[in-house]
């Protein structure tokens, strides 16, 4: 068979996805295995033993990131790289970050089917709390993988009751000592689910991503003077709620303002003292903005200055507003986006190039080694939710795709 033949096996890759969603299965189709949990060791546990079984050796570094490598022809090369993440939100969905570590063990076990030796080896990773849903910031292992947070950092970040990644690692077994970024890879690919509903909408097989979203958090806050709801008129209120619906409205304004690839949300709202009885004195909210263009997120950073400012003015308010979080734009690595695109269209699957909204792992590999995403659609654009599905064809497309970008890059 001619490498340009060569095919994934979409029934057991099917099958590998749907055992994997029996581990933390929830009762509306979803999963729930949050970092570091003993079901994300029982999940972690099987992808290890799935690619021993594919002739595989497996190496931990100390963030508990898994990886599996399938030797090459010049065993000495920088490997290429596949991979995503195995935890989930608390009510999450069976295809988020596994499919694209299931999709790369696949690609191996397709490699080994035909009897294929690449040149460069092949690395399956499987990264530590992409989610950031137990343990915060979001793609922390990723993160110190890359030189973006030191390992100190990473080890020390604490869930709700105090526990830490670090013991948290140690307790379940994956406190690995292989040194973190060796070797970095020739190349790495993300093969993922949209989380959005636009190439099922333009009946699109591949996304073929040419980069990931900037993001701007704010944290604010609005001061009036809380009164009795039913003896202050309203001509006479402080009212720090109205404020910040003012604010919700202008965020919103300023998200379709610099549309159609800005998003915009007030995500999180606290009134104080937060009584049915009475007018909210104070409100703390927050802000998130994204975009692919900086230039893009500077207008809209000014205008959220400008109209906190105008609404506070207005409503006789004290306001605070700062910003906590910023996130560069991601451009992926032209080559890399090129490998999947010609993979695609060799393959004969309909794509369109496509910006990632969310934040991926890819994002901070991307800063040491060239990378680039591959997409497929999800039913309903659907997400970090129970009902998240794909359809299988639509996972074998993706991982074929996978499969001739890795072929590609290495090659040489």
């Amino acid at each position: 068979m001619t490498r340009e033949a060569l095919r994934v096996d979409g029934e057991r890759l099917w099958a590998s996805l749907m055992e994997m969603a029996r581990i933390g299965a929830t009762e509306k189709g979803g999963v729930s295995r949050l970092a570091l949990t003993d079901l994300d060791r029982e999940g972690r546990d099987l992808f290890v033993r799935w690619a021993r079984e594919a002739g595989c050796t497996v190496r931990v570094d100390p963030m508990g990131n898994i990886f599996a490598r399938r030797p090459g022809l010049r065993d000495g090369l920088a490997p290429v790289q596949m991979g995503s993440h195995g935890d989930s939100q608390p009510t999450g969905g069976r295809f988020d970050g596994i499919y694209g570590v299931l999709g790369g063990l696949e690609v191996v076990r397709a490699l080994n089917d035909h009897g294929v030796q690449t040149e460069r080896p092949i690395e399956v990773v499987n990264w530590t709390n992409e989610e950031g849903s137990r343990f915060a910031p979001a793609m922390i292992a990723s993160g110190v993988y890359a030189g973006v947070f030191d390992l100190d950092y990473g080890l020390s970040r604490t869930d709700a009751e105090g526990r830490t990644i670090g013991a948290e690692l140690e307790r379940i077994g994956y406190a690995g000592d292989a040194p973190l970024g060796a070797p970095l890879p020739h190349a790495a690919f993300e093969l993922h689910i949209e989380q959005g509903p636009v190439l099922e909408a333009e009946q699109k097989d591949i996304g073929v991503v040419t980069g990931g979203q900037g993001q701007r958090w704010y944290e604010g806050e609005l001061t009036g003077q809380s009164a009795h709801a039913g003896t202050t008129p309203m001509n006479r209120r402080k009212d720090a709620g109205l404020g910040v619906a003012r604010v919700i409205a202008a965020v919103h304004r300023i998200g379709l303002d610099h549309g159609p690839l800005a998003c915009a949300t007030v995500g999180q709202v606290a009134f104080h003292p937060n009584s049915r009885n009475v007018v909210p004195g104070r409100a703390a909210y927050t802000v998130e903005f994204r975009h692919p263009d900086d230039a893009v997120l500077d207008h809209m950073n000014a205008a959220l200055l400008a109209a906190v400012e105008e609404i506070a003015a207005e409503l006789s308010l004290g306001s605070s507003l700062k910003q906590i979080f910023s996130y560069a734009p991601i451009v992926f690595d032209a080559d890399c986006v090129g490998a999947v695109r010609r993979a695609a269209a060799a393959l004969g699957y309909s794509h369109r190039d496509i910006v990632s909204g969310a934040g991926h792992d890819a994002c901070y590999v991307n800063r040491v080694a060239p990378t680039a995403m591959v997409f497929v659609p999800c039913v309903d654009g659907i997400s970090h939710n129970e009902a998240e599905d794909i359809r299988q064809a639509w996972s074998t497309a993706g991982a074929n795709v996978l499969l001739h970008a890795v072929l590609e890059k290495s090659a040489a």
